[in-house]
């Protein structure tokens, strides 16, 4: 067996032809985020909590983009926990310390209920039965050709990064499971196959949320939310999504026709 010529470590261009030679299966450009114990450090020492708090659901937003490394164990939760603390007041770290410590809670509920993860929790809180809901991603979906500019431009940035903010995971798990009508576990599996901080606990538990298999109602949004979330880059034209353009009142009773009326 022929050795392999392995790269130099701080050689990235390298490393991607590489793979590319020895990989069948990678194509296209790699992801922007450059993986590392350095790079994380540097990613940490960047995180500032007080913007974070104020903006931490608009897109482009002071996210500190630390899950991918979180993931694989090249910084763990109690690291960031306690740089974060040292840092910054506690008023100023709460809200970031909330959302890892929802992250640890997704990972408790995947160790005492490992079925959780792929089987429904509950009921759907929609008015329809899981029967109703399609088994299969979509070529559209998967290949980010909907039709609805705001939608394909986050599945772009899904597939071609493996990462995407996480009011924009919310929103597109809710188009495809009330708009497209899917069950949430297609869209779950399709989405940890390009995240790069794919988590089956944080990932299919969110999921669920959306559904509603896991929450009291299901999670949905209108154009306006997303205008308002959403920087300058993000196409919000009435005309380029106009399904997702109306009022709370009139989507609830669009998607949700078997649900009382609001």
């Amino acid at each position: 067996m022929t050795p392999l010529n392995l790269p130099l470590k701080n050689d990235r261009q390298a490393a991607v032809d590489f793979v590319k030679t020895h990989a069948s299966w990678a194509k296209g450009q790699p992801s922007p985020i450059c993986g590392g114990r350095s790079e994380a450090q540097v990613r940490l020492n960047k995180v500032d909590a007080p913007s974070y708090s104020k903006t931490r659901n608009h897109l482009d937003g002071a996210v500190s983009q630390l899950s991918p490394y979180i993931r694989h164990g090249v910084i763990s939760s109690n690291e960031v926990r306690n740089h974060i603390l040292g840092a910054f007041s506690k008023n100023q770290s709460e809200r970031f310390l909330q959302q890892l410590a929802w992250r640890d809670y997704w990972q408790r509920l995947y160790r005492q209920h490992p079925d959780w993860i792929w089987d429904n929790i509950e009921d759907y809180k929609t008015g329809f039965n899981p029967d109703d809901y399609a088994d299969d991603l979509p070529d559209d979906i998967a290949s980010g050709e909907t039709g609805l500019a705001a939608i394909d431009s986050f599945i772009q940035t899904l597939t071609q990064t493996g990462w995407l903010h996480n009011h924009a995971r919310l929103y597109l798990a809710s188009y495809i499971c009330h708009w497209r009508r899917i069950k949430w576990q297609a869209g779950a599996r399709w989405m940890l196959e390009h995240l790069l901080d794919g988590d089956p606990a944080s990932n299919n538990l969110s999921w669920q949320w959306v559904a509603s298999t896991f929450a009291n109602k299901p999670y949905y949004f209108n154009l306006d939310n997303i205008i308002k979330y959403s920087g300058e880059d993000l196409d919000t034209r009435s005309e380029t999504n106009a399904s997702l353009e109306d009022s709370y009142e009139a989507l609830h009773n669009r998607l949700f026709p078997h649900l009382e009326p609001r």
